[in-house]
């Protein structure tokens, strides 16, 4: 992979992550404290539209399947250490969530995370 697309995939990823994060800091509590039909709904389709976007940057910088893996890789990282920081101090980041919401905010991006990562991983083994 050129350094370049390691770059890019790294801000990129920082900057899904923190749009990201702003939008379910603004609207998670009508996702995440919701109906429960509401609820199961987002549940399925966030993941699947991270998983489009996706898709569609390896696609445009025209990554081979055989690189789908590092390059989801170099997407997930920043969002994954920053979600942490987050997660443990979430009445300071997300203020407007309540606390026993965490779990659940946990619970979509543990599935985000293991979509991306899982789809690239499968593309990468099929590729070779």
């Amino acid at each position: 992979m050129k350094t370049l697309d390691i770059v890019l995939l790294s801000v990129l990823g920082l900057m899904i992550w923190i749009g990201g994060t702003m939008y379910y800091a603004h609207a998670g509590t009508a996702i995440l404290e919701t109906t429960s039909r509401r609820y199961w709904i987002s549940f399925i389709l966030s993941p699947l539209a991270s998983l489009a976007v996706c898709v569609a940057i390896f696609r445009w910088r025209q990554i081979p399947g055989t690189l789908w893996g590092e390059a989801a890789l170099l997407l997930a990282i920043p969002g994954m250490f920053g979600e942490a920081l987050v997660l443990t101090n979430l009445a300071t980041f997300m203020p407007k969530l309540q606390l026993s919401s965490g779990g659940r905010y946990g619970a979509f991006l543990f599935l985000t995370y293991a979509l991306v990562l899982a789809t690239a991983e499968v593309v990468t083994v099929k590729s070779r």
